[in-house]
């Protein structure tokens, strides 16, 4: 009976009898239910790709985008909930914000996502506010070099190499996995960030979507930055033409 979340899954402050919070796992179940994120972390910097699901022609183009600037290091992208991902870019530019005031320098990357992940945990205390329905990785580069966390929707996060959230997340790490990212430079990732991001897309399901690209390293003086509008159509073709081979290959080999 506890398994299926019965009584148990009313709030977000009660443990089902087998120790799980029913309320976090349908925040993260809202996560799944969007397109995917991914981030991979270079040598001398971070890329983070977004499937921007199109769901209506009407809608104008470039608008709400799920990449945001939380710092001029930092950078964020999210899957989930867009309207509860805002409100947690606006805590974690606070943070940043009274960080810089408070001792005059950048924030560093570990301690704002300390800060974010034990507000986004504090939300699932209560019975009063439900957690947060998104996941949000950020990224950024200072003189140690480039960092990359993900913050989820339990509060929970961890530090990676190379990460992805929403919909074909499985897939899209089975294909991150095959990179030897950590010698790889961020123009070369930014057009392998593309194809993954192509090649999870799911044309059946999904028909219509917008890639979103931005980067944060060395080639950017160590701001969180739009990838150019050249070297982001560079990519798409790119990626689109190594779909188009792997196509052919498919099929010369049926």
């Amino acid at each position: 009976m506890s398994s299926i979340g019965t009584g148990y899954d009313l709030s977000a402050s009660h443990f089902s009898p087998d120790g799980r919070v029913f309320q976090v796992e349908y925040a993260q179940k809202a996560v799944e239910n969007s397109g995917t994120a991914i981030g991979i972390r270079g040598k001398d910097g971070v890329v983070m790709g977004v499937e921007k699901l199109v769901t209506s022609k009407l809608y104008e183009q470039g608008a709400n985008k799920r990449l945001f600037n939380i710092d001029r290091h930092i950078g964020g992208a999210v899957a989930g909930l867009l309207a509860d991902a805002r409100t947690l870019v606006e805590r974690a530019k606070e943070e940043s914000s009274n960080y810089r005031f408070s001792y005059g320098s950048p924030i560093p990357l570990k301690h704002l996502t300390d800060r974010v992940s034990g507000y986004v945990h504090a939300y699932t205390l209560h019975s009063a506010v439900r957690p947060f329905g998104t996941s949000m990785i950020v990224a950024s580069y200072d003189a140690d070099g480039p960092e990359m966390f993900l913050i989820e929707p339990s509060g929970v996060s961890w530090g990676y190499y190379g990460c992805a959230i929403g919909k074909a997340k499985q897939q899209a790490k089975t294909e991150i996995e095959k990179l030897k990212m950590k010698d790889m430079s961020m123009k070369d990732l930014v057009k392998e960030v593309a194809k993954i991001i192509y090649m999870v897309h799911d044309e059946v399901k999904d028909k219509s979507f917008e890639l979103e690209m931005s980067w944060v390293g060395e080639a950017t003086d160590g701001k969180h930055q739009l990838v150019p509008k050249d070297v982001h159509v560079a990519a798409e073709k790119y990626a689109k033409e190594s779909l188009e081979e792997s196509d052919d290959s498919d099929e010369e080999e049926l």
